[in-house]
């Protein structure tokens, strides 16, 4: 099966006329124009988008085959994937997609193995790390330069520097030489 990457999802209808809102994860939003069909979860052609504009951090978008509000109530919270083909290659080491992210080991600054990160969600107010560390409860953890010091794709770790608070150090075991 092709690999999807999440890139978009519908959050609500927007007027009577079958245009909708849509929240694009894309560096830049309109982008997403760029890749028809989207498609489900499962791989299979959701939409073809053929029109769209910037409205207060999201898009309003016209579809094919929407041609009414219901229609456009009917598509709300679903999640838009592209071929992960479709994406242009990463050339820079310092670039990455989030979904490269997901499974990767988790080291502390000291070098500790605290986990695997479990996936990245944006609930609305940025990117969050949904960290699974070895023998406890997931948590999330804001995606930022000062909590991840370093990403490390290739060589398949990242190193956060968590709050006090979460605590996880304690039971973490020294990384292997790579």
């Amino acid at each position: 099966m092709t690999e999807l990457v999440f890139v978009a999802q519908v959050a609500a209808s927007f007027g009577v006329r079958g245009e909708f809102k849509l929240i694009s994860h894309m560096d830049d939003p309109l982008s997403v124009l760029e890749y028809n069909p989207l498609y489900n979860q499962s791989g299979v052609p959701a939409l073809v988008i053929t029109a769209a504009r910037g409205h207060k951090g999201a898009l309003i978008v016209k579809a094919e085959g929407v041609t009414d509000k219901d229609k456009a109530d009917a598509l709300k919270g679903l999640k838009l994937y592209v071929r992960r083909e479709d994406l242009p290659e990463v050339e820079d080491a310092d670039d990455f997609y989030i979904t490269d992210l997901i499974g990767l080991e988790v080291r502390g600054t000291d070098g500790a193995v605290l986990g695997r990160l479990k996936g990245v969600e944006d609930f609305g107010a940025g990117d969050l790390l949904d960290i699974q560390p070895k023998g406890g409860a997931s948590y999330y953890l804001m995606f930022t330069r000062e909590n991840v010091p370093e990403v490390n794709v290739a060589a398949g770790y990242i190193v956060i520097d968590p709050p006090n608070e979460i605590g996880v150090q304690d039971e973490a075991e020294p990384a292997e030489e790579d």
